[in-house]
């Protein structure tokens, strides 16, 4: 059984425990409603005799709350994986088929393969490992919050790196989303490569900006 403060959000753990899976796993991602850099999942299997006390759905979470949190989940952990999809191919494929390849590409880079997947809203079904998506995942589910937690902290460290090649966008403050100061960069000086075309707020200025480029 796992063993967390609050128990209900260890129901769909101790439910898959109960009927003999032994390696959980939680998915979530990050970034997917922004407007620039890659949307990040992480894949996290807790262990259930050792769970970080405090975890919860990163968006309740300060700052500095995910990344005391973050490190303690990726040392007391069994394992942790992280995958991304960069905006050239969330233009591709659109943000939730791209939100699937990182998905993917997170338990790719898992040390081991779980054999039960909790996933916060996403179904991934070209997948051998039995998996249940669950509605707010990440408020019902210490797994999938504690992924949550990882793909939060880890997207943001891309994002404020990302801030030293792009000052005048402030990266670092906003992350991507579309906040008013972001929005005004965008008209100002036009998306950059990290920026997903796709996106309407996005593509409206990409229009604009072709149409001042024309002779």
């Amino acid at each position: 059984m796992f063993s967390f403060g609050d128990q209900t959000r260890c129901m769909f753990e101790n439910m898959a425990r109960a009927r003999g899976y032994q390696r959980i796993a939680g998915m979530d991602e990050a970034g997917r409603g922004a407007l620039a850099g890659p949307v990040v999942a992480a894949c996290v299997v807790l262990d259930p005799h050792n769970v970080p006390p405090g975890i919860d759905d990163s968006k309740k979470l300060s700052d500095r709350q995910r990344r005391l949190l973050n490190e303690k989940i990726l040392h007391q952990a069994l394992a942790v994986g992280v995958g991304s999809a960069e905006p050239q191919v969330i233009d591709q494929v659109n943000i939730y088929n791209a939100t699937r390849l990182a998905m993917k590409a997170a338990l790719q880079n898992m040390p081991f393969d779980p054999d039960f997947l909790l996933i916060d809203a996403v179904k991934l079904y070209d997948i051998s490992i039995s998996s249940l998506s669950i509605t707010k995942g990440d408020e019902r589910s210490v797994s999938i919050a504690a992924a949550s937690i990882v793909a939060k902290v880890y997207r943001d460290d891309v994002m404020i790196r990302y801030h030293d090649r792009y000052p005048e966008y402030r990266f670092a403050s906003h992350k991507g989303y579309a906040t008013v100061v972001h929005r005004e960069a965008l008209e100002r000086y036009g998306p950059t490569v990290l920026h997903r075309i796709s996106f309407v707020p996005v593509r409206n200025v990409y229009d604009k900006w072709k149409l001042k480029a024309q002779p």
